[in-house]
């Protein structure tokens, strides 16, 4: 006796699955109208729906769009434990300028896709990547967010500081959501100047707020700031970097600065930051970094590598150099 593929030998119920399926599935008809058509219960109709996909009638078929790479980001969110990757496509040849615009992009598109309405959203403040995404966002129709907060000193030199409030402002006002902001610095003198300013009542103010943030969107820094920060005042010392390197520094977030392992550099230099301490940081659910490009690979190797990010927003060639070592 030859065998059959079809859980079912009977032609009549074949024939009336493959029919099914094509009303549906192709035809774009209506359960109700197939139902009416055929004279059988819409009930009947979404039952022979199921052992059509059962039977290999019908079989589901994902093909990826031009510009997104499903596989890539799965292998990194695999291989590196991230909850999401998202990859956004580059010229191979394009400059800094073109290149934050593909990621701002990207992470602007990602961001309006993924927010419950509801999230208290904490942002670093001179992050050129952030500020990319935020120029390329549209207002929402409805609330994205209940609050956006700086996670770290917003202010600085007069040229610069519209960096950071612009930011901030034009975020908030794009989600729906109230702008709070940390009046202050990002890096004072020393750590006894530091702990006077936590102690004003608008940074105790603001610190609350760290407490019950549901994400962050975050640059991830390089050792050697951008144009933006150098001029604000927030930028370490040529001679802090030198000793941070020697310590084995590769990049920042919200101007902790870190390793390539992960590991956070600590010490004297780190206690002159206002910023959210990093224990704080690591407990918010959502952690997003945006970042890409050669001189930021390794830190974007350790912000991963620590956990600092949960979800990273990158270009195609910096995702690749990332997957060789996985």
């Amino acid at each position: 006796m030859s065998s059959t593929p079809f859980a079912t030998p009977v032609d009549g119920q074949l024939r009336l699955l493959t029919k099914v399926a094509r009303m549906y599935h192709e035809r774009g008809i209506r359960q109700s109208e197939i139902a009416a058509a055929l004279s059988i219960s819409q009930a009947k109709v979404s039952r022979l729906l199921k052992r059509a996909e059962t039977a290999g009638i019908v079989r589901t078929i994902v093909t990826v769009a031009p510009g997104v790479h499903a596989e890539l980001e799965e292998r990194l969110e695999a291989g590196y434990g991230l909850a999401e990757a998202v990859i956004v496509d580059v010229e191979p040849d394009a400059d800094e300028a073109e290149l934050l615009a593909a990621i701002g992009a990207g992470a602007a598109g990602y961001l309006e896709a993924s927010l419950s309405g509801t999230d208290r959203i904490g942002v670093s403040s001179w992050s050129r990547s952030v500020l990319a995404m935020t120029d390329r966002m549209r207002p929402l129709p409805t609330r994205g967010a209940t609050e956006v907060v700086q996670l770290l000193g917003g202010t600085g030199a007069p040229e610069a500081q519209s960096h950071s409030h612009r930011l901030l402002s034009s975020l908030a006002r794009m989600l729906g959501a109230d702008p709070i902001y940390v009046q202050a610095p990002g890096i004072v003198a020393d750590p006894a100047v530091r702990d006077s300013l936590l102690k004003d009542p608008s940074m105790q103010e603001t610190m609350r707020h760290w407490e019950s943030l549901t994400m962050t969107i975050m640059g991830i820094g390089s050792i050697e700031p951008s144009d933006v920060l150098s001029t604000s005042g927030n930028a370490f010392a040529d001679d802090e970097r030198a000793q941070l390197l020697a310590e084995g520094a590769v990049g920042d977030i919200c101007h902790h600065v870190l390793r390539i392992d992960g590991s956070a550099v600590t010490g004297e230099i780190d206690d002159r930051v206002i910023a959210i301490p990093v224990d704080k940081l690591l407990r918010i659910p959502r952690r997003v970094g945006i970042a890409g490009g050669e001189r930021k690979l390794d830190a974007i190797r350790g912000a991963i590598a620590g956990g600092w990010v949960t979800a990273l927003v990158t270009d195609l060639h910096t995702a690749e150099r990332l997957a060789e070592t996985i």
